[in-house]
């Protein structure tokens, strides 16, 4: 989902100086790297788990998202770094932290690469139910990798079109579930409306509210590509303006169009096969919509996949650059706009290997990758809060944020445990921070000591 994220040297790079990018500009690439399949699929997954209190999981999420981007802003007004929040974690604990961060984004954002092609896949098969989904899923791929080979101001141009497309669809379910809401059309339709019990708002209970946590922060997992791509800015100043706005335009879109499909669709209704925006229209008969949003939503994930590749081939470059991953992965050829292709070849192969383990692996495998993924974004921004804490002088006031942010982070770690069908993913990230941390422990003792 995000870009240019260089290890957790011992020293920073103050970044490039002929940035070329405007405040507005950032914003909407970070909106445009945000809103994916987790938002127009995985939401449908936080509803069937907890009910129309999702709305509240989605605020809470935000509450804890703006206190990690808040955080990061600081440490970057004070010391502004190319490396972002795996400069900063070596900066408060040690390379051994910054080699984490690293390595824990590259395997997040390998698993969002995952779940977005097998998603995109199934959701092709919309018009085209018997061609087969590996077809789909290679084609895609290939797509990405054309994209990513562009360089950094043709990825920047389809990612700006992209960002455009999708936000417009949710636009665009928001003013006709408005018109529907109003009785403007079809108004002899009932709405299931708003709860009147704390057992309709809350469906299934606190456990379901407290599982649903992780689609909600997941859904907001790219708020961090303003302090990672700060420094392709005109005026490096303008990096917390686009950061603020960038939120604020997440929070009233998610909000406004999930508020307005929990009001119009019974509980019941909904289904992680299907966006609830398209459930929440379904009885109206708009031939078109259910085209036009299922358009988006592949847009929407082909943005948000192709964004990782970018992210996690030249994370990789940069990492070797650090010392923190084989020399051969940082190798650039001018032939193709300086792209680190050795590192573009293996981030290729994690992409495989999620498609083979998706298509091999029907079923759950969507909402164990998407949980693990979500984990593990939230494992850097756990990183960021305390290395913050170490790193910036706070008041008592910042410091309890700081703490606030932490709760609502392992609250959303620890619901996945609450709900069978998510809690595979909670073992699958496990599995990733323990070789994580086996590397790193491997490589203080045999590298950085003896160097």
């Amino acid at each position: 989902m995000d870009f240019f994220i260089p290890s957790g040297q011992s020293k920073g790079n103050k970044g490039n100086k002929d940035g070329n990018l405007k405040w507005w500009q950032l914003s909407l690439i970070g909106v445009g790297c945000t809103i994916g399949t987790g938002f127009f699929l995985g939401s449908a997954i936080g509803i069937e788990i907890t009910g129309p209190s999702i709305v509240f999981s989605f605020l809470l999420a935000a509450i804890g998202t703006y206190i990690v981007y808040n955080l990061l802003a600081k440490m970057t007004a004070e010391d502004p770094q190319d490396g972002s929040f795996c400069y900063y974690a070596n900066k408060a604990y040690g390379r051994w932290a910054g080699f984490s961060c690293g390595w824990g984004y590259w395997s997040s954002n390998i698993l969002i690469m995952g779940s977005q092609l097998t998603a995109l896949s199934i959701l092709s098969r919309f018009w085209f139910p018997h061609i087969p989904l590996w077809l789909f899923a290679t084609g895609y791929a290939i797509l990405s990798i054309i994209v990513v080979l562009t360089g950094n101001k043709g990825f920047d141009k389809v990612e700006n079109l992209l960002a455009i497309i999708k936000t417009a669809a949710i636009v665009m379910f928001i003013i006709l579930a408005a018109v529907a809401v109003f009785g403007w059309i079809h108004g002899d339709i009932k709405h299931a409306g708003f709860p009147n019990s704390a057992k309709e708002l809350f469906t299934e209970g606190w456990k379901g509210f407290w599982a649903s946590l992780i689609y909600a922060f997941y859904a907001y997992g790219g708020i961090e590509v303003i302090g990672l791509m700060a420094m392709r800015l005109k005026k490096k100043e303008d990096a917390p303006k686009a950061g603020i706005i960038m939120l604020i335009v997440l929070i009233i879109i998610y909000i406004i169009s999930l508020g307005l499909a929990v009001y119009m669709a019974a509980h019941g209704a909904f289904n992680s096969k299907e966006s609830p925006f398209v459930t929440a229209l379904d009885k109206y008969h708009f031939n078109f919509f259910p085209h036009v949003f299922n358009a988006a939503i592949i847009m929407a994930g082909f943005s948000t996949m192709t964004a990782s590749l970018f992210g996690v081939t030249t994370l990789l470059a940069t990492l070797a650059d650090g010392g923190d991953a084989p020399a051969v992965f940082s190798k650039k050829i001018k032939k193709w706009k300086d792209l680190p292709l050795p590192s573009l070849l293996l981030a290729t192969i994690g992409l495989i290997a999620s498609i083979v383990t998706a298509l091999l692996l029907p079923g759950k495998i969507y909402e164990y990758i998407t949980t693990a993924a979500g984990i593990l974004i939230l494992f850097n921004w756990s990183f960021i809060i305390i290395s913050a804490l170490r790193i910036l002088e706070m008041k008592v006031w910042g410091k309890l944020l700081a703490f606030i942010g932490i709760a609502l982070i392992l609250a959303a770690v620890s619901g996945t445990l609450m709900e069978k069908s998510i809690r595979m993913g909670f073992f699958v990230s496990l599995l990733f921070v323990a070789i994580i941390g086996l590397a790193a422990i491997i490589m203080q003792k045999k590298v950085w000591n003896a160097g």
